[in-house]
């Protein structure tokens, strides 16, 4: 029986600025889902004007956290609000937001569900958002999943389109099999150091090394990560996902989704397999080294060859993969040769080159819709003499292009510059050798990357219809937005090198 004394039961502190950004999210999945029940059917543009204003809203919690100056560790340590999960924080919920900007009269002139279509991306968004703080296994995990099952029903919302069907299933088979190579890497980590947090797991590294079972637990959890971000040998959902889904899901897989798996390894790798010691670098920086050199080769060999624009762009989507994959070899091998600072640095060049990318290709998809639009197809040859009919989409779209090569002063150029000097920090033969593969793969995009804008500059069109092409206003904004992003950068790039520096 209790006593007359009062019983203090002590609460654990819960810091709602923290979680501000990831409630204002939920907050809106909520309206919209209660928004699509409630309105008719008329008004159901709505939903995504409710999606957009959500996601606005909670990039205001971020600018107040970061300046605020100082990080959160939250559940013992194991949930962190750092300048580098709010600056993946912004970077997915604009990614996001603009992805909105492509879909609203996509969404809404196609036979779609629209209320759930944004509803989904909010909870990707989320699973996005979680995943730039999480700094424990169980929630790494599942906030991959609560990334990657929404995608799934994404993909294949043309409900009446045989090929998007078709899509959805490749890329949920590949994306269950991959889990579970990477749930079971995880296991096995945990059966083998007892914790699930990073820190702890990397507590015990250091003082025991890199035993045998580890090393097979990390290379089970790098090929789990390995489909998530479509990286050579397992990219071969990639390609027909891209083509049959709905060309904004489309973007957002390979912008959004694609860094919400990076991001992941990012914090698998540095947070937990790496240490300033290098007794673990090297059981991992070798598979990462091959994933980089089979993602750009085979990736830019095989766009060489593609006739459609999406394809082209899902092909250069796995060797942009095997690009970004470059900073984490050179950061395992700058950390087992003991030097962390320039692990750090090489880690940082990730961060920058996923931002950069994100501009450039959700640009190019914009212009992808744009133009299908008036179309009706994805070829490449459906571009042909449009500086004749569509001066201004020529213009943007050939920046795209060339940023996406590297062209300077747009901001590809940047993007690959971080990425060489992050080799050249490393500064050993396999650095060199990779720095050697990069460059070689590099001058192989230039090609394919140029095809479309040969289309439209020099080829004749083929139609003799002159009128100009109508843009709605929401994707007119997204093209605006990106392009401003890809020439401001490349003339600038302070803009992103200054958010590198302070993720890490």
């Amino acid at each position: 029986m209790l006593s007359a004394a009062t019983v203090h039961i002590a609460t654990p502190a819960f810091d709602w600025h923290a979680f501000a950004p990831d409630l204002v999210l939920v907050a809106t999945m909520v309206v919209v889902l209660v928004a699509d029940l409630l309105l008719p059917d008329r008004e159901s543009w709505r939903t995504s004007s409710i999606a957009a204003v959500g996601l606005l809203g909670a990039l205001v919690p971020i600018a107040t956290l970061v300046h605020s100056g100082h990080d959160r560790n939250l559940f013992n340590g194991a949930y962190v609000v750092d300048h580098y999960a709010l600056a993946l924080k912004a970077f997915f919920i604009i990614a996001t937001y603009i992805t909105v900007l492509l879909s609203v009269d996509y969404i809404r002139e196609g036979d779609y569900y629209k209320g759930e279509f944004y509803f989904l991306l909010l909870v990707s968004t989320f699973g996005m958002s979680i995943m730039a703080s999480s700094r424990d296994l169980i929630s790494l995990f599942v906030a991959l999943e609560t990334i990657s099952i929404p995608t799934f029903v994404l993909a294949t919302f043309r409900k009446h389109d045989r090929a998007s069907n078709e899509a959805g299933v490749k890329y949920y088979l590949i994306g269950v099999l991959s889990s579970a190579l990477m749930l079971y890497g995880m296991s096995l980590i945990y059966g083998v150091t007892g914790a699930t947090k990073l820190s702890d797991i990397a507590a015990y590294m250091s003082q025991h090394g890199t035993v045998p079972l580890v090393a097979v637990a990390m290379f089970l959890s790098l090929v789990g990560f390995a489909f998530k971000v479509s990286a050579v040998p397992f990219h071969f959902w990639a390609p027909d996902t891209y083509e049959g889904a709905p060309t904004p899901v489309t973007a957002f897989l390979s912008v959004a989704s694609k860094a919400g798996g990076f991001v992941a390894l990012i914090n698998i790798v540095y947070f937990g397999f790496f240490l300033p010691n290098g007794r673990a670098a090297d059981s991992w920086w070798p598979v990462l080294w091959v994933l980089a050199a089979l993602s750009m080769t085979l990736g830019n060999l095989v766009a060489l060859r593609q006739t459609n624009i999406v394809r082209m762009l899902a092909y250069s989507s796995v060797a942009q993969g095997g690009f970004m994959l470059v900073p984490f070899a050179a950061a395992g091998i700058a950390g087992a040769d003991g030097h962390p600072g320039k692990a750090a640095a090489a880690m940082s060049a990730v961060v920058i080159y996923l931002l950069i990318y994100g501009a450039m290709n959700l640009g190019a998809f914009a212009v992808v819709i744009a133009v299908a639009r008036r179309t009706r197809s994805a070829e490449i040859s459906s571009y042909d003499g449009l500086w004749e009919i569509a001066p201004g989409l020529a213009v943007v779209m050939g920046i795209f292009l060339a940023s996406l090569a590297g062209v300077p002063f747009f901001a590809g150029w940047f993007a690959k510059f971080v990425m060489f000097r992050a080799i050249i920090d490393a500064g050993t033969g396999w650095a060199i050798a990779l720095g050697i593969i990069a460059a070689v793969n590099s001058v192989i995009a230039f090609f394919y990357y140029a095809r479309p804008i040969r289309a439209m500059i020099f080829h004749a069109p083929t139609t003799e219809d002159r009128t100009p092409i109508v843009i709605p206003q929401p994707l007119f904004a997204a093209i605006a937005l990106t392009v401003s992003v890809v020439v401001v950068v490349g003339i600038y790039p302070q803009v992103f090198a200054r958010v590198g520096e302070l993720a890490f």
